[in-house]
């Protein structure tokens, strides 16, 4: 199965940096199609699933307080904790659910089926170059999001917590 994603990737990651999936393929039709996809299979399948390693992120509105779920890429840093990107395929503005995080940092994933809680951090300035290269060494060019939206994308890492310790 690594070589037929490999393969996949290879074709659609040039695909990802053109301004028709930023401004089109990826806002508006991606969301759309993974909830259908999560609808039909229950849960069990995450369509970006298929090409990255990817999350839900379950949090909780910043203005509403109501329960909110995303499917996000996310990137492993190597030490049990993971790092998500507001990048909202390079979009003047940040997507919602970073402003639901830095209001409730308590929130949950959902990796491959199992649902953990985690706590939302801000990854500070001074480690941001290296939070991006660790991106980039699993999809090359991802930073180029945050070049061409004109923002400082807000970079996260999820800790999972023991519920202990929420």
């Amino acid at each position: 199965m690594g070589i037929v994603v490999d393969a996949v990737r290879a074709v659609i990651a040039p695909l990802t940096r053109t301004r028709v999936f930023r401004r089109i393929i990826g806002p508006v039709f991606l969301p759309p199609v993974e909830r259908l996809v999560a609808r039909i299979s229950r849960g069990r399948v995450q369509l970006s699933a298929l090409l990255v390693p990817s999350l839900v992120l379950h949090t909780t509105g910043a203005r509403s307080g109501e329960p909110r779920d995303v499917p996000l890429m996310y990137t492993a840093d190597g030490h049990g904790r993971a790092i998500v990107a507001g990048t909202n395929f390079a979009g003047q503005r940040h997507p919602a659910w970073t402003a639901n995080l830095l209001a409730h940092p308590d929130a949950a994933i959902t990796v491959r089926g199992r649902r953990m809680p985690v706590r939302a951090t801000p990854i500070p300035d001074h480690e941001r170059d290296a939070a991006w290269a660790t991106i980039e060494r699993q999809w090359p060019g991802y930073r180029n999001y945050e070049r061409e939206s004109g923002r400082t994308v807000r970079l996260f890492r999820l800790q999972p917590v023991r519920d202990a310790e929420r």
